[in-house]
């Protein structure tokens, strides 16, 4: 595995070693050790979740308050999607700023985001499966979310916002400078 610091610091971007023949691949998508020993600290994934979503859909730019703050892994198993991470940590050298990459069921790649970070996602494939371990639960009441096409983050999503989809409760989210920061 080769774990890529970004350009905002302790986001990391993990390219898995695969052995194709054949009859397929086999990769190690997530092995603890090496893991923490890649981002400096003890980290102990608790849930793994997935969802499907047709192209066009966009999920985020979502957070939760702390004592919920959550660190992700994400990786795409099916189709692709352009991954997107904000930092909100007021007191960072990167505050606003976004880190934003394909990830594929070709690439295989995956990201770290730890705790302090907005997240989203935007389909561009046909459709796509995410899947992503957290290291805390989810909390509805310490959720928030931050609007996509906020123009301080001008965010290129890739894709037309009229081709966009979102939920309602994603198309009502605060603009950047309104939102609660950790």
């Amino acid at each position: 595995m080769k774990f890529i610091p970004q350009s905002i610091a302790d986001v990391v971007l993990i390219e898995p070693t695969i052995h194709s023949d054949d009859r397929g691949y086999f990769m190690e998508s997530f092995k603890q050790d090496v893991f923490e020993g890649a981002i400096g600290y003890k980290i102990n994934f608790i849930q793994d979740n997935e969802s499907k979503s047709n192209k066009g859909i966009l999920r985020g730019l979502h957070y939760q308050l702390p004592p919920y703050t959550q660190a992700k892994l994400v990786r795409v198993i099916k189709g692709s999607v352009l991954d997107v991470a904000v930092d909100i940590r007021q007191n960072s050298d990167t505050f606003g700023q976004h880190v934003s990459l394909v990830l594929s069921e070709e690439n295989k790649k995956q990201l770290f985001v730890p705790r302090g970070f907005a997240h989203g996602f935007v389909v561009l494939s046909k459709e796509a499966i995410f899947s992503y371990k957290v290291d805390n639960y989810y909390a509805a009441q310490h959720e928030r979310s931050i609007i996509w096409n906020d123009q301080d983050l001008d965010i290129d999503w890739q894709l037309n916002g009229k081709s966009l989809f979102l939920s309602t409760k994603d198309n009502q989210s605060v603009v950047f400078k309104n939102a609660t920061y950790l």
